[in-house]
């Protein structure tokens, strides 16, 4: 039997340095007789020339829109806005089936073109976990981020952190947060909420490569409802709690509030929401109502002596862009190896949703 086509197409996406495939698993793919090309690519934080010493073809950038018909058009994030009918099979994360900005022309433009789309997002196993996703290093850069924001602030910085790049790799973010806490010769207590799940063991990793005292709570900690007045004793909050708004997730009491941060005995002074939901019908942190960003990394709450902060950044793993390609490309591999039978495994469960959100076009 002929092995699929993969194409991976280059990220447009401004900053966005991560990829779906990296040179170790494209090689992988070729072992296992796939044909790989890649997209040259300034962004990708690997280099072309990895994908060509192992003997991946090569094409330009943006070309994958003439790629054969029977190519399989891999990427990760959203394609470049345009209105041209999508002939190919892709895979990536499409953010179009909660009807997100854009998401009925994208459609239309699958439909038109009798194209398919696998949503990286809808990959799912028999328990409706997705197979492959971000959401250690979401953890371990939003906790890096909270930590230096609190060293920062230590010096009286504020705000307490500049616009921010991405680190070629995971030492060099530790040895920036570490040079700065040397020079106040002091360590913040960071408390964890959601501890056990793939966000919360990202940070408590972070905690432990700082020696960072870190205090995990998980289910068992937080039946008992919010608000929870623990926190204000805390010098770092990381939520790593996702919790989708339905059913009687509305009536669930939030970790914080505004009248429970104002209380003048609190030593919270920077909180980093993995979870960064503020448009959710549930948000845990119902204390502030839109998300940071890489340029401007940080919401001050509470200003005057005792200020606040917090990150709430939405695409934290691009921090990382090495290290959280290489994890999150080492759960989908495996997948991405049996595109050779669409009737097996992900497959079929993500084209069947994909059916059904484009029969409401």
């Amino acid at each position: 039997m002929i092995k699929p086509h993969i194409w991976l197409r280059a990220e447009t996406k401004k900053q966005e340095q991560r990829t779906a495939l990296t040179p170790t698993n494209a090689r992988h793919l070729l072992d296992a007789g796939f044909k790989v090309t890649v997209e040259r690519s300034e962004q990708n934080i690997f280099n072309n020339d990895l994908y060509q010493q192992i003997n991946c073809s090569m094409a330009e950038q943006g070309s994958w829109k003439n790629a054969p018909k029977n190519a399989i058009i891999l990427g990760l994030k959203e394609l470049p806005a345009d209105n041209f009918p999508l002939i190919h099979q892709h895979i990536y994360f499409a953010h179009a089936y909660k009807e997100q900005n854009g998401w009925q022309n994208l459609l239309t433009r699958f439909k038109s073109g009798n194209g398919q789309l696998f949503d990286l997002e809808y990959l799912l196993d028999a328990n409706n976990r997705r197979v492959a996703a971000f959401g250690f290093w979401a953890g371990f850069a939003g906790a890096a981020l909270a930590a230096l924001a609190w060293a920062n602030k230590q010096q009286g910085l504020q705000p307490p952190l500049a616009p921010i790049e991405s680190y070629s790799n995971k030492q060099c973010l530790i040895d920036d947060i570490s040079k700065i806490m040397a020079t106040n010769n002091t360590k913040p207590r960071m408390l964890i909420i959601g501890a056990k799940g793939r966000s919360g063991c990202g940070a408590v990793s972070l905690a432990n490569e700082l020696d960072i005292e870190v205090v995990e709570w998980d289910l068992a900690e937080t039946k008992k409802g919010g608000p929870f007045i623990e926190i204000n004793q805390m010098d770092i909050l990381v939520n790593c709690v996702l919790i989708s708004g339905e059913g009687s997730s509305t009536n669930l009491p939030p970790f914080i509030t505004t009248e429970l941060l104002e209380q003048t005995n609190r030593k919270l002074a920077m909180i980093a929401d993995i979870s960064c939901d503020p448009y959710g019908s549930y948000n845990p942190l119902p204390i502030y109502q839109q998300c940071t960003t890489f340029k401007n990394p940080c919401l001050n709450i509470i200003e005057g002596d005792n200020p606040l902060d917090l990150i709430a950044i939405d695409h934290l793993p691009s921090l990382l862009p090495k290290e959280s390609s290489e994890d999150y490309g080492q759960q989908l591999v495996e997948h991405l190896l049996s595109l050779d039978n669409l009737s097996n495994g992900v497959w079929p469960k993500a084209l069947a949703l994909f059916k059904q959100k484009s029969a409401i076009i």
